[in-house]
């Protein structure tokens, strides 16, 4: 029997980051070179990093591993927060896009804190 948790595209955080990031991109993608360039690079940089640490957290064997990096996602979703609020300061979001974002952002710490949980409960190494 196949346990759908253990995929990794089938655990909610993981999918949800990965959707958030390409949505990102595909509004960066438009800006002029400045923008990309400061602000731009940052701000993907820092959203990509969510789902990536998620995904290296679940390769990893050992329990301390995998939460060390889903702690590291964390800490580049506070920063996504941070470029998500200078974006719209700086007007290359729109405030639909920047409350969709900030909406994700959000609510993304739940999510990977129950991954955190469940790793820590249920895994014994």
């Amino acid at each position: 029997m196949e346990n759908k948790f253990l995929e990794l595209d089938k655990i909610y955080a993981y999918k949800r980051a990965f959707t958030l990031s390409n949505y990102i991109w595909n509004i960066i993608i438009s800006w002029d070179f400045f923008s990309k360039d400061t602000v731009g690079k940052q701000f993907t940089r820092s959203i990509d990093s969510i789902s990536a640490n998620l995904a290296e957290g679940y390769g990893r064997y050992h329990k301390k591993d995998k939460i060390k990096f889903y702690r590291y996602a964390m800490g580049s979703l506070r920063e996504s927060i941070d470029w998500n609020e200078k974006s719209r300061i700086r007007k290359l979001i729109n405030e639909e896009q920047y409350f969709h974002i900030n909406n994700e952002l959000r609510e993304l710490p739940q999510e990977i804190n129950y991954l955190i949980k469940f790793t820590n409960e249920k895994l014994t190494i």
